[in-house]
């Protein structure tokens, strides 16, 4: 229990140490990386972990993923209303890469935003994001085929999400060390409000002002909430003249950079799916559209929760420690629980388990890039991991669609592939913890 005991006083202590001489903690670890021995208060540029610009940079993130995370999160909504309205003529399989193209496009623009970010600061992408943004969901109101749900919702306004996701998640990293996951896990909680909020909106307004002025609504809220979160989010001031090259390949002999992305591949290819058909799954067995809108609702609370207390954990004994058995209980609960589900009160319970633990993936794998990352590159880095990761969540809800026809409507065949490729990715992320230190006990 030492090494636990002593997470808080090591990481304090690093901060009167240079990078130069910083001590490696076990003779385990004199061969890795010198970015993988990296703790959170061993940066060459110490964050002072709070103040007034830092806290409101965290709320600023809150609201931006409130409006972008959380829209795409409720996509299992738009995919329900398309299979019985406007795109009933199409298999599911089909209208799933209108929701596939917003996950790559939006993961795909990391790499490029998170180098913007390191050279000029928060702002200068998330102003044009935010009219990528309004403008793609004002199109996707008028759209009637299907050509342009894709062009509108599926690139467009996963353009406008990567532009104003990554900058407010990034500029927290450089206000905050010790606590940061703490602090990302505030602002990452709003995707999973935004994900509870979004579904019961868009069912309600479907239903009373029609589907084109639903969708207009949420363009004029998501505008609103992007201008707050640019006039609060910062980059700490101090390390903005300094930051990494365009393509930088040494972070590829990182090795606990390259086990994570492996793992970050394995699990974004199988995290999705429940998102996306959990709505049919519900629908299909005798629950109303009505109620099923709801199910979805129910699997982002669960991810406020898993967004918050994991992350908070995490800063005590260690984010890996936190985010490997988390990961790895996501995929179990889908192979063990959700393809036993029949009932509506067994699906809300998987719903809100699965939400819990992929929420907290979703909150902790930031954190962990910005452990073993110097700080000049942390803007990059994650942007270079969701560029690499976008490919696997292009295929995955396709993917699972497939499935479910090649299954003459069984839902088996998607739900193994989900569960079996995100516990897959937690063994990678055991891979990575293991790499760092050994120690069973030690805080990583």
């Amino acid at each position: 229990m030492v090494d636990i005991e002593k997470c808080a006083t090591k990481e304090s202590d690093a901060r009167l140490e240079s990078i130069a001489s910083v001590t490696v903690v076990d003779d385990h670890s004199s061969a890795l990386p010198r970015s993988s021995l990296l703790v959170a208060g061993q940066k060459e540029s110490d964050p002072a972990d709070g103040g007034v610009q830092a806290w409101l940079t965290v709320f600023g993130a809150f609201m931006a993923l409130f409006c972008t995370f959380g829209q795409l999160n409720s996509f299992g909504t738009f995919q329900s209303w398309y299979a019985e309205h406007q795109l009933r003529h199409l298999p599911p399989s089909t209208i799933a890469w209108i929701g596939s193209l917003q996950l790559w496009v939006f993961f795909f623009s990391g790499g490029f935003v998170g180098r913007f970010f390191d050279a000029y600061g928060p702002r200068v992408i998330m102003l044009p994001g935010t009219v990528v943004l309004t403008f793609s969901i004002m199109m996707t109101s008028i759209s009637t085929q299907y050509y342009q749900y894709i062009l509108s919702q599926g690139i467009l306004f996963g353009l406008g999400v990567g532009m104003i996701f990554y900058p407010p998640l990034a500029a927290i990293s450089t206000h905050f060390s010790r606590y940061r996951a703490t602090a990302l896990g505030i602002g990452i909680a709003g995707s999973g409000v935004g994900g509870v909020v979004y579904p019961i909106m868009f069912q309600q307004l479907f239903a009373r002002v029609g589907f084109a002025w639903a969708v207009r609504i949420s363009g004029f809220v998501s505008l609103s909430l992007c201008i707050l979160a640019i006039a609060t989010v910062t980059k700490r001031p101090s390390i903005t003249q300094q930051c990494a090259s365009w393509i930088n390949v040494e972070m590829f002999k990182d090795t606990c950079f390259v086990l994570i992305t492996i793992a970050s591949i394995l699990i974004s290819l199988g995290l999705f799916i429940p998102f996306f058909y959990i709505v049919d799954y519900a629908i299909d067995h005798g629950i109303a559209p009505s109620t099923a809108f709801y199910v979805l609702a129910v699997m982002n609370a669960g991810g406020i929760l898993g967004r918050l207390a994991p992350a908070f954990l995490s800063d005590a004994i260690g984010r890996f420690n936190t985010i490997v058995p988390c990961a790895f209980l996501a995929g179990l609960s889908v192979l063990v629980f959700w393809i036993f589900t029949k009932s509506l009160v067994s699906i809300m319970l998987f719903a809100m388990v699965y939400g819990f633990f992929s929420g907290a993936f979703n909150a902790l794998i930031i954190p962990c890039i910005a452990q073993i990352s110097e700080m000049r590159e942390i803007g990059t880095r994650i942007g270079v991991l969701y560029s690499i990761i976008s490919f696997p969540s292009l295929c995955g809800g396709p993917a699972a669609g497939a499935l479910l026809k090649l299954g003459n409507g069984s839902y088996t065949g998607m739900i193994m592939l989900s569960g079996i490729s995100v516990i897959a990715g937690s063994f990678f992320l055991l891979w990575a913890r293991i790499t760092i230190n050994t120690r069973a006990l030690a805080c990583v």
